[in-house]
């Protein structure tokens, strides 16, 4: 333990002998916690960004549904007119 506080200084927290905090030891002591809260925020930022890229891939692979989908409705709807037109000039040729 000796060694510990030759080397972080005075911290009371760890040697129930010291009196006061030192410089070296607040230091230590505001890295270590301004590292925990960097950590914190990295996680939020990386949490949010993450939540925000499954939302775009879902409506991403729902819009290319949905085109997939529409050009399928579009060949039918083409189709339809195709026979219509058929059907029309049968119709037309008749009379």
């Amino acid at each position: 333990m000796w060694l510990i506080t030759q080397i972080w200084g005075c911290i009371p927290e760890l040697s129930p002998n010291c009196l006061d905090m030192t410089n070296a030891s607040s230091t230590y002591l505001g890295v270590l916690i301004g590292a925990m809260i960097g950590v914190i925020i990295s996680w939020l930022i990386f949490n949010t960004q993450k939540k925000t890229s499954d939302k775009q891939d879902y409506t991403l692979n729902r819009i290319e549904h949905l085109e997939k989908y529409n050009e399928k409705l579009l060949e039918k709807i083409k189709q339809a007119e195709e026979r219509h037109e058929k059907l029309l000039e049968k119709d037309l040729g008749i009379e």
